[in-house]
């Protein structure tokens, strides 16, 4: 035979409940967005472009045999980022460098050319950008806190051109994937413009990159491919 709850511990359990309903709900609220690492599916929610886009000339496309090896923990032998290289006729050492989104600083340190800069996004905190080679305007350290469009500084200069790369931390693996892949619509109308159809001109897909295999020795490149590098901007 079961025996009623006195009511006064009925009201307290329902309380009890009711706030532990109420917890959980602010607890999901409060927490982060995570991205799926599949490329196919990351948000397109990049609205401001980290370069002055109307000095640059060409493009590396993603997975390209262009510069060295640059992979992730699911691929390897090609170079999953994208080198923006600047026209001759600009100063490379004057080109603006800012914050793609907001976000802190998660990793910088001086590399063989300039200051290498990544960027957790604030709002997709597994998402993280990688701007390499840049004059930084003012000091910047580990866990700064950073707005879209803020300035970074400049590119470093002739002597190399300005790499841009994202990764997303799933599961404990490090899945790069295209810049161009972020973008908003409004902000990829700008590459339209200068003559890029669609985003998947810019990115060598898995499987043509498999078939067209490069070789390499250390993070250096064995040959180049059949495969275009580049997409040349009007």
């Amino acid at each position: 035979m079961n025996t009623p709850l006195p009511k006064l511990f009925q009201c307290f359990l329902v309380t009890a409940l009711l706030c532990a309903a109420g917890c959980d709900k602010k607890k999901q609220d409060s927490s982060p967005v995570s991205t799926p690492v599949d490329s196919a599916s990351v948000p397109h929610f990049v609205g401001t472009e980290y370069i002055e886009l109307d000095k640059i000339g060409r493009i590396s496309k993603f997975r390209s045999s262009e510069g060295h090896d640059y992979h992730d923990d699911f691929e390897q032998c090609r170079s999953m980022k994208h080198y923006f290289e600047p026209k001759s006729s600009v100063d490379w050492a004057g080109i603006k460098l800012v914050a793609p989104v907001s976000g802190t600083v998660s990793r910088i340190f001086e590399e063989w050319a300039g200051t290498q800069v990544q960027i957790q996004s604030k709002k997709y905190p597994n998402i993280f950008f990688i701007i390499f080679h840049i004059h930084l305007a003012a000091p910047l350290k580990l866990g700064d806190t950073l707005t879209a469009g803020q300035l970074l500084g400049t590119h470093i200069g002739s002597q190399t051109m300005s790499d841009m790369a994202v990764g997303v931390s799933t599961d404990n693996k490090w899945k790069l994937v295209s810049y161009f892949d972020l973008l908003n619509d409004s902000l990829f109308q700008r590459y339209q413009a200068r003559g890029v159809a669609a985003r998947s001109d810019l990115i060598i897909t898995k499987e043509a990159r498999d078939a067209d295999t490069l070789k390499c020795a250390g993070d250096s490149f064995l040959g180049s491919g059949t495969i275009e590098n580049w997409v040349v901007l009007k």
